[in-house]
């Protein structure tokens, strides 16, 4: 009986390696930072409980200038070039969105061909208090007020790694580009469709404005800015104001108050 001759596969692996490029960033909208505060943190990891009535009535449910110093994420040390930072996956989801809306890109291969290096990436500006309405998640959609740090005009520099030859430097240009238009960083930004927060722009590191605010905009200005809590506008300096004043009338009155239960309780 003949037997069949045997035949050998060559199998070619593509070589891969990494490219580098970074870019010059300026902001197009404010940037709003939305990190989690340390209080809601700890609640999450050892919970209180439900607090009583009286409980709730003899503490304050806003702290508006802890709330905005909580609400930005924070290089420490005086070395640091900058206070404020940004998570560079921020930047990551930003261009994994716009390849969405771009031919011949996969969200998904955007999450495993592209990265950002570093874990966080150093923001230029100076920040400011805001203040605003939001929606609660619950089923009701309760309204409240949440209080954060924002950045009318604000820079950085980010180093996006990829794979070669998959991905070029000039494709990662134009969806890095694409990103700041349609997607953007931080809160009520573009991609989640009723803000237009965090949208920006690539500029040559000699452009005048990204000198400027990298100039103006590092660490002690920004550092100055937090102990500042200057409202960012009209609605945010007045719920302020009526806050600080509303909380020294409770403070005047609370010995008053105080007095009036111990009497109750002697009687």
């Amino acid at each position: 009986m003949a037997t069949k001759p045997t035949t050998t596969e060559e199998i070619s692996v593509l070589e891969i390696s990494e490219g580098t490029v970074t870019f010059c960033v300026i902001g197009n909208s404010p940037l709003i930072f939305n990190r989690m505060a340390e209080k809601a943190k700890r609640e999450l990891l050892m919970p209180k409980g439900r607090k009583s009535t009286a409980d709730r009535a003899a503490s304050l449910k806003h702290n508006p200038v802890e709330e905005y110093r909580n609400s930005v994420y924070r290089n420490v040390g005086d070395t640091a070039r900058t206070r404020l930072k940004l998570p560079a996956p921020a930047f990551k989801g930003a261009m994994a969105t716009a390849a969405l809306d771009l031919p011949g890109t996969k969200k998904s291969e955007i999450g495993r061909l592209v990265w950002v290096q570093g874990e966080y990436v150093d923001v230029y500006g100076v920040p400011k208090l805001l203040m605003s309405v939001v929606r609660s998640a619950d089923i009701n959609k309760t309204p409240d007020i949440r209080t954060r740090a924002i950045v009318a005009e604000w820079a950085c520099s980010v180093t996006i790694r990829f794979v070669k030859p998959k991905l070029q430097a000039k494709a990662i240009g134009n969806l890095m580009a694409a990103a700041g238009i349609t997607a953007g960083v931080g809160d009520f930004r573009q991609e989640k469709g009723k803000g237009s927060f965090g949208q920006f722009r690539l500029v040559d590191a000699t452009d005048p404005n990204f000198l400027r605010i990298i100039s103006e905009g590092g660490r002690d200005a920004q550092d100055a800015g937090l102990d500042a809590c200057e409202p960012y506008d009209w609605d945010s300096e007045e719920l302020l104001d009526w806050f600080t004043k509303e909380l020294v009338k409770r403070d005047d009155d609370k010995p008053a108050a105080d007095a009036g239960t111990r009497k109750r309780k002697a009687a």
